[in-house]
């Protein structure tokens, strides 16, 4: 159930929407709580008048008292603060998404790099229905920039390279992303049927950045919640999140919206994960399992044999040593990946040794 709470709370206030201004609610947070950050903070618009469409109708733009600062020094007095918080909120190996506009996306990317924080990517999400540009004297305003930080230069931080791939017809995932605006089912509105938020983010964008930037039971933390999309993907994936709102209207279509969301089962949020990732099985694993038998002939695609000897190594012909080396020497090569390498004899048929690994993996992610 999600809570809104005034007072910070003793424990980590895990699914709970903290109401109140984000700077204030970060300082009463415990250093190096979060893995990741994922901030949509106020473009600074800097709007001068109402914006209508050529039939005269009047735009529903942002023009709310939240998006509105005296000036870039002001703006930038308030990103240097609530950024400082972030930089000691992350754990060492944590990461910070930033979203925003041409309007403040570059005083966005110097701060960062003014608090330590290292520039990883910055990603274009390039809106494949964007609003038109009403007034025809500029370009249509068809993208948004978002920036992907680690801690520090040399901090780890988790990256799914092969979970973004999969999403991306098994092709490595660009730094250009075509998605669309947030409309139809998925944008909330309020009791009078107005739009909730008018910079609701839809939440295609959080899935791509949680998928491949967290794992499950990581903890995410959104300083300018809204109406909380980056919660909702968050608990759908199985991912711990705290979200901070200083509106109460925002908080309460939040509310809302969490309570009817569900998480996916354990097995849908397992993701790709590269070979370098998984648990790693000794060939003597094998052998003490009783997998394959001291004595076993394994045989190559060229027909080349081994014997399984009880330390896990082979022997053959004039040579003796691991799966790799004894494939590499018989090959004439200077390396050999002796799992692909080799296979066994069962009911008749040659099976890839690499398959009892898998069976092997299989177990130790089990529980």
């Amino acid at each position: 159930m999600t809570k809104t709470k005034t007072k910070s709370a003793a424990a980590l206030p895990l699914g709970t929407i903290l109401a109140g201004d984000c700077i204030e609610e970060m300082r009463r947070l415990p250093d190096a709580c979060v893995d990741l950050i994922f901030a949509d903070p106020p473009y600074n618009l800097q709007l001068r008048g109402e914006l209508h469409r050529p039939d005269n109708s009047r735009v529903d733009a942002v023009d709310d008292e939240w998006d509105r600062f005296t000036g870039f020094e002001s703006y930038d007095s308030f990103t240097r603060a609530w950024l400082s918080e972030a930089q000691r909120l992350l754990k060492p190996g944590g990461a910070i998404w930033v979203i925003g506009s041409y309007h403040n996306v570059f005083r966005l990317g110097a701060e960062l790099q003014n608090q330590g924080f290292w520039i990883l990517n910055d990603v274009v999400w390039r809106k494949s229905n964007p609003m038109p540009n009403f007034r025809g004297k500029r370009l249509t305003n068809a993208h948004e920039t978002l920036i992907w930080a680690s801690k520090s230069e040399g901090s780890k931080y988790t990256f799914n390279y092969e979970a973004l791939k999969s999403l991306n017809d098994g092709v490595q995932m660009r730094s250009d992303w075509v998605l669309p605006i947030c409309t139809g089912h998925e944008r909330l509105k309020d009791g009078s049927g107005s739009k909730a938020h008018p910079t609701q983010k839809p939440e295609a964008l959080l899935h791509r950045v949680l998928v491949g930037t967290t794992n499950p039971g990581h903890v995410v933390l959104d300083p300018f919640f809204g109406t909380g999309t980056t919660g909702a993907v968050a608990k759908m994936l199985g991912r711990e999140w705290i979200g901070i709102e200083r509106e109460a209207a925002y908080r309460e279509v939040a509310e809302a919206r969490l309570a009817r969301v569900r998480k996916y089962d354990r097995d849908s949020l397992a993701v790709s994960t590269s070979k370098r990732a998984e648990p790693r099985v000794p060939f003597g694993q094998l052998v003490e399992r009783g997998l394959l038998r001291p004595g076993e002939v394994l045989t190559s695609m060229k027909g080349k044999t081994a014997k399984v000897r009880a330390d896990g190594t082979l022997v053959a012909e004039d040579v003796k040593g691991s799966i790799h080396q004894v494939g590499a020497h018989l090959e004439g090569a200077p390396s050999c990946n002796g799992w692909t390498y080799w296979s066994f004899k069962r009911d008749g048929k040659q099976v890839p040794i690499d398959l009892l690994r898998q069976q092997i993996r299989a177990e130790m992610t089990q529980g």
